[in-house]
């Protein structure tokens, strides 16, 4: 029996059976083992799918016609080798669009054509068919108005000429759409309280009699739109008065300045000469320094300063 075991023979053929059985665990438990170099090829050659949305394109006479009512674009599911459907995709070389060359004026239905794609990739669109709408094409000028809320400006500021650069603007579409066009309006959105000039770049849009848009084309789409803000002034002296005296002192008030500077609305401040300020002397028995602010007068939304320092000279009767 030793020497059964120390047989050369017998030595190779447990290393052939225990060779085997190691190679049939491994082609059990690893499927689809591929060699580095073939394992580059089989992906350039395994079959993908790919979905992409790109611009549907129209052909037609766009001097004579103008089309709506198609999308702006279309699905289109590519399928193929993974180079071919990758090189295709990073590229975009290919194209959708709609073929309206020998269409009629009106709507109808019409098929979604796709051109510039390898004849070794099968694709398919989504959607289909679209409707269009075909109808002569009309252009006009027109003037540019300017939409906002007056009452956004600031209590006692006036609110200037609006301008609107470009004042005119040249509008296409469809006849029946122009032809409905009321007006070409720049809407201008004033923060409340404002104070300061506005301006701004405003999209256009075209309006019927009712206010409701209008799909056309406006050329330039938006337009710079200026609202000039301001404030009136004015400079008037001081009048100062004083209350509440004591009858056993002697006062004497001195303002630091004379004048103020008066804000807010213009026909208000034609009315104002002076403006009156009380100067309360209650427990005042001896000279000092005090500042009071000022009360501004109807139509008045500020004053500079917006208060005033009093000298006040306090003697006995005596």
């Amino acid at each position: 029996m030793k020497n059964f075991w120390s047989k050369t023979w017998f030595i190779r053929l447990v290393s052939l059976l225990l060779a085997i059985l190691i190679v049939g665990y491994i082609d059990s438990t690893q499927t689809g083992f591929i060699p580095q170099g073939q394992r580059s090829r089989t992906r350039q050659t395994a079959t993908e799918t790919q979905t992409v949305k790109v611009p549907l394109q129209v052909s037609v006479d766009t001097d004579q016609y103008y089309v709506v009512g198609y999308p702006d674009k279309v699905k289109i599911t590519l399928e193929g080798t993974n180079a071919l459907v990758t090189s295709a995709i990073n590229t975009q070389n290919f194209r959708a669009y709609i073929d309206l060359t020998d269409k009629k004026i009106g709507k109808q239905t019409v098929r979604v054509h796709v051109s510039g794609l390898s004849k070794q990739i099968s694709y398919s669109v989504d959607p289909k068919y679209v409707q269009v709408d075909i109808e002569r094409r009309k252009s006009r000028t027109m003037p540019v108005q300017i939409e906002y809320n007056k009452n956004a400006v600031a209590k006692g500021y006036h609110l200037g000429k609006a301008t609107v650069d470009p004042s005119q603007v040249e509008v296409t579409g469809a006849l029946g759409e122009v032809n409905q066009i009321d007006q070409i309006v720049a809407k201008v959105s004033l923060p409340n309280g404002i104070d300061h000039n506005y301006e701004r770049q405003v999209i256009l849009t075209a309006e019927d009699k009712k206010g409701r848009p209008l799909n056309v084309v406006i050329q330039p789409s938006t337009a710079r739109v200026v609202l000039p803000i301001s404030i009136s002034k004015k400079k008037v002296k001081l009048n100062l008065s004083s209350k509440n005296e004591n009858s056993d002192k002697v006062y004497s008030v001195t303002a630091k300045q004379d004048e103020v500077t008066l804000y807010g609305n213009k026909e208000q401040l034609d009315k104002i000469n002076k403006l009156n300020v009380a100067v309360d002397l209650t427990r005042i028995d001896v000279s000092t320094t005090r500042t009071f602010p000022i009360k501004l007068p109807k139509g008045v939304v500020k004053s500079d300063p917006s208060v005033v320092q009093i000298s006040i000279k306090v003697k006995d009767t005596k």
